[in-house]
């Protein structure tokens, strides 16, 4: 039986998440020609290229999109093995790389990264934050955290919480529009939609009795970050449904009411996502369980 040629597939991940030969030379403290060598190898035994090269560009070839997560893996498996054999009085080094939302990222996982880069400092962390949908395998994250509801895939989600939202609005544009009762007394208001869910303009809710109701609002304001909602949400511009840590300090300022108590927006959930390896690094592993201990919402 011939054994697979791991240092070529670690190589071969390497020069993904990198996007280049050189920069995976030098993450590996290797030459440019090792890697070079390594990758051919592993296309001659697969009998397929994996990389389109040309003077200016790299990329993947079709087959080296379908096995670059295989070579992520053993990567990541081999590193988490080496890190699991050594002797547990060593002290956690090397970075990890996490993803979260832009604000909740801002608000309540940076002050958490600052504690535990404190607690732990030969732990580097390199955290990357965007509301916008990533793929963390691609992007070589160790981690994210999502807010969202999750769909059936080969990463592991943990819920952490639920996200409660609110339906507000400005006393000043509720004293100048009058205060909704129910849902579907929205279709007369302008609202403020986030982009970055499939139906932006599309509104649930539950109510008493367990009725749910579907209602199209009208989209004053279409943006892709909920913060950005507030300045024009505080003016008196439209009415917003934003999660709590977001607009918990405007709702105990009395800068906005809320509207609609009665009936809810589903709760999204916060969720801690990694790849499909259970096989991680320790300090990956004592990071993930500083903020599930920590997380808050």
């Amino acid at each position: 039986m011939r054994l697979p040629d791991f240092e070529a597939w670690a190589m071969f991940a390497a020069v993904v998440e990198h996007r280049s030969f050189t920069d995976a030379a030098k993450a590996l403290s290797v030459s440019k020609a090792t890697v070079s060598k390594a990758v051919t190898r592993l296309e001659e035994h697969l009998d397929t290229s994996l990389f389109n090269r040309t003077s200016r560009r790299l990329a993947l070839t079709e087959s080296g999109k379908r096995l670059a997560d295989h070579a992520q893996r053993i990567l990541v498996e081999g590193q988490a093995a080496e890190e699991a054999a050594r002797d547990e009085t060593v002290a956690l080094s090397g970075v990890v790389r996490l993803g979260a939302p832009m604000t909740f990222g801002l608000l309540r996982i940076a002050p958490l990264i600052a504690q535990f880069t404190k607690d732990h400092p030969l732990v580097d962390v390199d955290l990357h934050l965007s509301d916008a949908k990533i793929d963390i395998v691609d992007m070589g994250l160790d981690a994210t955290i999502r807010i969202a509801d999750m769909p059936d895939s080969s990463l592991r989600a943990r819920r952490l919480a639920d996200v409660t939202m609110h339906t507000i609005a400005s006393p000043a544009y509720l004293d100048a529009r009058g205060r909704p009762q129910h849902p579907s007394d929205l279709g007369s208001h302008d609202c403020f939609c986030y982009s970055n869910i499939p139906t932006p303009d599309v509104w649930r809710f539950s109510g008493p009795g367990q009725q749910n109701v579907v209602v199209q609002v009208r989209s004053r304001i279409t943006v892709n970050s909920g913060e950005a909602m507030l300045p024009a949400l505080k003016l008196g511009v439209g009415i917003a449904r934003l999660p709590d840590f977001i607009v918990g300090n405007a709702l105990a300022a009395g800068e906005v009411e809320e509207i609609l108590v009665d009936w809810r927006p589903p709760p999204f959930g916060l969720h801690l996502v990694t790849p499909p390896s259970r096989l991680r690094p320790a300090r990956v592993d004592a990071l993930l369980d500083f903020l599930i201990r920590h997380h808050g919402c």
